[in-house]
């Protein structure tokens, strides 16, 4: 059988998003494609039950039941702007129902399912948006974020719509930002999260706030001593995920109420996941009287479930499956998880709905391995291929803490192609990432490279010193912290012969200054001082030759980082080549262009057979 090729970037189908429909045994889920031809990816949504075979109900993404799970809300554009739209399941089109001139985000049923809430962007002096030849003036730091870009004064609130009429109420307004809302069992309010704090860009905060449905002045329920990320009405009660002691360390659950918070006891000295680009996992949700929810375990997400009363959650899925995604309803739980074999299949109760996997092509399941650090410290990592004494590549994930799961990876398929061909990928968790518990978690606050580098390196000599690689044939890659980390260990040792940072950060103190997130990074990762840290003091040391691969539209890692990377080592004559990805963001490599997509997985490949395996340009 066939191994992988960068071909097989078109032929994936990536699932996500299931939604359980009240009533049935059926679930609503979105299926994500890349298209050659168009250079775009497509989202549609699909529908699997037991004992049938998936059909596809609509273009679109975001899919919600109606309570009676009789229309399926969704979004997609109309004239170029996110629109949700209704579609009866007794049959018939879908209806427009919002005019957004912003567009619309995720719907969320009322309880007896005549209105919808929104999170969506708002513009309060024209509804048509900002003039994009305005000048831009900031008074706070946060004044950008990756993938928008600049704001110019936007903000998100909190819209809820007649499902009959189309009448649009305006919640929330004012100068701060409030999505994902929440309504109360009663249908009378409305939760969301925010920072209303005027020095927000400076102080790390987020609250839960409670808001009448019509409208008025949103009431705060949370105290300061918590930094809260989002909130979910289950029951009849505000459960929230929030920071205990500033914004590091693990995200826990909170149960909210009119007199402050009180931590969620699960026994569980693991990260909650609720899920977003890059970082798997799922918002809580209640089955009958159980929370479940998602936290990371050794790389991979798994799915537990918290029993009224009970002191420890109890792990429900597990084993060699990571989620991706999860809901729940009418005591039944759906869930999309991904496997050593495919990059996800659509599950309810254990049953698997759907069949994903790449057909004709064999894959090399990672395999995890356990290295010793220096100063005794356990850290795991996963090796893919099967060749003896050949090159290696080591790759670091971004975060810093983020985690590789021993799963398929469909953004990285550069791992399988690489492995075909004798080379042998680790890759590594070293103290920073998430899944090993909070110690671990915040091992590496205020010492990138000083706590992490000797994680790598002596996992490499491990492999070295087992016969698994050639020390004459070592390479480094990775993406956001993975680029810093690339940079920053080729400025303090020459045994890699090849280095690719993607997405990197060269210098901490001009990213403080640059990033959208920038200040955060410099004050709680960083301690405040993360010049020391900075890979171009380093530079001077630096002979590996070098591709960098950046995000022309990057906000989180500014592009300014690969230039100035690219500058120093090309004025130094090492071998250096720089390629900027237009418009993409930070996340191009997950969500961007699948030309670029399919550029990213390609040009790896290329330098490394140049400078390690010895072929041509």
């Amino acid at each position: 059988m066939p191994r992988l090729s960068l071909d097989d970037l078109y032929r994936l189908a990536v699932p996500s998003d299931p939604q359980v429909r009240p009533g049935s045994a059926a679930v609503a889920y979105t299926l994500t494609t890349a298209e050659r031809d168009t250079d775009d990816n497509v989202t549609q949504i699909w529908l699997a039950a037991p004992g049938s075979e998936p059909r596809r109900l609509a273009t679109g993404t975001l899919p919600r039941w109606s309570p009676d799970g009789g229309t399926l809300a969704f979004v997609r554009p109309v004239d170029g702007k996110p629109q949700i739209h209704l579609l009866p399941m007794d049959g018939g089109e879908p209806r427009v129902l919002t005019a957004a001139p912003l567009g619309a985000g995720a719907p969320l049923w009322s309880p007896d399912g005549t209105r919808i809430a929104y999170g969506g962007p708002h513009f309060a002096p024209s509804a048509d948006g900002p003039d994009p030849n305005a000048p831009i003036v900031a008074d706070r730091l946060d004044y950008k974020a990756d993938g928008p870009g600049l704001l110019r004064g936007l903000t998100s609130h909190v819209f809820v719509v007649d499902v009959d009429s189309g009448a649009l109420t305006q919640v929330t307004e004012g100068d701060f930002h409030a999505a994902g809302p929440a309504w109360s069992p009663d249908g009378q309010r409305l939760a969301f999260t925010t920072s209303m704090e005027p020095d927000r860009d400076l102080v790390p905060g987020g609250a839960v706030y409670v808001v009448d449905a019509t409208g008025g002045e949103p009431k705060r329920l949370t105290t300061q001593d918590v930094v809260c990320t989002g909130v979910w009405w289950l029951g009849g009660r505000l459960v929230a995920t929030a920071f205990k002691d500033g914004p590091i360390g693990h995200t826990r659950l909170f149960a909210v109420g009119e007199d402050g918070q009180e931590e969620i006891v699960t026994g569980l000295d693991r990260n909650v996941m609720v899920g977003g680009p890059g970082y798997p996992g799922a918002p809580p949700a209640l089955d009958g009287g159980d929370l479940v929810f998602c936290a990371r375990d050794g790389g991979a997400t798994h799915l537990y479930r918290l029993r009224g009363g009970a002191v420890a959650a109890e792990k429900i899925v597990g084993g060699e499956l990571s989620v991706s995604g999860a809901g729940v309803a009418d005591g039944r739980v759906a869930y999309v998880a991904a496997s050593p074999y495919t990059v996800g299949e659509v599950y309810l109760d254990g049953e698997k709905l759907t069949s994903l996997a790449l057909a004709g092509v064999e894959l090399y399941p990672p395999r995890a391995r356990v290295f010793t650090a220096p100063d005794g410290t356990r850290v795991e990592g996963f090796l893919t291929g099967d060749a003896k004494g050949g090159p290696l590549l080591l790759d670091i994930h971004g975060g810093p803490h983020n985690a590789w799961a021993p799963v398929f990876d469909g953004v990285h398929l550069y791992h399988q192609v690489l492995a075909a061909r004798g080379w042998t990928v680790l890759t590594l968790n070293p103290r920073a990432s998430d899944g090993y518990g909070e110690a671990f978690y915040t091992a590496a606050l205020g010492e990138w490279g000083v706590a992490d580098a000797h994680d790598f390196l002596s996992a490499v000599d491990e492999l070295v010193a087992d016969g698994t690689a050639d020390p004459e044939r070592l390479a480094v890659t990775g993406y956001s912290y993975g680029g810093y980390m690339t940079c920053y260990l080729t400025g303090h040792t020459g045994r890699f012969k090849a280095a690719i940072p993607g997405g990197l950060v060269s210098d901490l103190t001009s990213m403080a200054g640059t990033s959208d997130a920038g200040y955060f990074l410099k004050m709680w990762e960083c301690s405040g001082d993360p010049a020391p840290q900075s890979p171009l003091t380093r530079v001077g040391e630096v002979t590996t030759p070098t591709l960098i691969l950046h995000g022309d539209a990057d906000d989180r890692c500014p592009v300014g980082q690969a230039e100035q990377w690219f500058e120093a080592l090309r004025e130094r004559e090492v071998p250096v080549r720089l390629v900027r990805y237009p418009g993409g963001s930070h996340l191009f490599i997950v969500q961007g262009r699948p030309s670029h997509r399919y550029d990213y997985n390609e040009r790896i490949i290329a330098w490394l057979e140049q400078w390690v395996s010895g072929s041509p340009n």
